[in-house]
């Protein structure tokens, strides 16, 4: 217990914690004249609390039973992404379960599931030969492994978690070492892909939402209104923000769905310009921290899991900032640890339960620059 005590990483602990502690505040400001969502601080805390408890199950275990657990997990995941296809959709897309007051989205769980998997099989080819990664075909297993699951979530539909999916193994890839022309190819597949998607895979309201990404004044009450709202909530907040409960687009209902995908607005509208860049400070904090676990982890295994888990965190990041300014096309990615949502969060606390698992039994405890 010392030794997993002290080779843990704990500023990766606090980190999240403080952005748990951020959150529930502007979830709780968000939902202050809301009363549908006037309880979701609460719920979200009774999340939180479970989370912790899961937490420190995970750490307390060797992280590599969950690479020999993730086979049958994945199997089980496809399995309820397809079932999740035959549901009532909310908000336009199929992608929710709901059991009485409870609800899930099984692309939560899927993304660790996927990546477990696809650190699995890519550390069993590379302990048979180190150079094997390089071939082909074990590329294509690898995106195989990611397809089903990708194209599952596509049907929802649901474009924002898919790309997710897509730059977590990418990134697992590059971590593993495959040669450059590799990834050249992806980048080309990828710019070709862009017409093909726009035209004969995205539905209309995803079409709508990349339209308005490119001009949100083409729809300013239809598909730009949340567009123009957040970035009108973003910038009213200036540096010290317009106070808790005070915030005009926040307590006046002109930001959509406050609580989650925005919820970065309403930090920034109350809290102001100092607390939003506190929150980006804390996730580079953290994703520094992870990234370094991948380096000093004992084994590729473990090296992997963390770089796939930084990957994730740092997508999500990403996207939702980026989209609350105006940035990146609205695409409904949550932030992690801060906005509201059980499912969410708690996939998010597995991530680092087994990032702290990693850190706890590696063999180097310095810090890599």
């Amino acid at each position: 217990m010392r030794s997993l005590l002290r080779n843990t990483d704990m500023i990766i602990l606090i980190a999240v914690l403080a952005l748990v502690i951020i959150g529930i505040i502007g979830i709780y400001s968000a939902g202050y004249n809301a009363p549908e969502l006037k309880d979701d601080y609460f719920k979200q805390f009774i999340w939180f609390i479970i989370s912790l408890i899961i937490v420190v199950i995970i750490w307390l275990m060797d992280y590599n039973w969950f690479g020999i657990l993730s086979i049958p997990i994945y199997i089980v995941c496809i399995g309820l992404l397809i079932a999740v296809l035959f549901t009532t959709p909310i908000f336009g897309a199929t992608s929710w379960f709901k059991v009485g007051p409870l609800s899930f989205q099984p692309s939560e769980i899927t993304k660790i599931i996927l990546i477990l998997v696809s650190a699995k099989y890519i550390d069993f080819v590379i302990q048979k030969n180190k150079k094997a990664m390089d071939k082909w075909y074990n590329v294509l297993a690898v995106l195989g492994i990611m397809i089903g699951p990708v194209l599952l979530i596509l049907k929802q539909p649901d474009f924002g978690t898919a790309a997710v999916f897509v730059f977590m193994t990418a990134f697992m890839l590059f971590k593993a070492g495959i040669k450059y022309r590799y990834i050249v190819m992806g980048i080309l597949i990828i710019l070709i892909s862009i017409p093909i998607l726009y035209f004969f895979v995205l539905n209309e309201i995803q079409k709508q939402r990349i339209d308005v990404f490119l001009n949100p004044e083409l729809e300013p009450l239809g598909s730009g209104y949340n567009a123009i709202q957040s970035k009108i909530a973003v910038g009213a907040g200036m540096l010290f923000g317009t106070g808790l409960f005070k915030g005009t687009q926040t307590q006046f209902g002109y930001l959509p769905v406050k609580t989650s995908d925005f919820i970065f607005s309403v930090i920034s509208e109350e809290m102001g310009f100092i607390i939003s860049v506190l929150i980006v400070i804390i996730y580079t904090i953290l994703l520094i921290r992870i990234i370094n676990v991948a380096k000093t982890s004992k084994d590729t295994y473990g090296m992997l899991v963390a770089s796939g888990i930084f990957a994730m965190i740092f997508c999500h990041f990403v996207e939702n900032i980026g989209m609350t300014m105006g940035l990146l096309p609205i695409t409904g990615i949550p932030l992690p640890f801060v906005s509201y949502g059980g499912s969410n969060l708690l996939t998010n606390f597995i991530s680092i339960g087994i990032v702290l698992s990693i850190s706890a039994r590696r063999q180097r405890t310095i810090f890599v620059d």
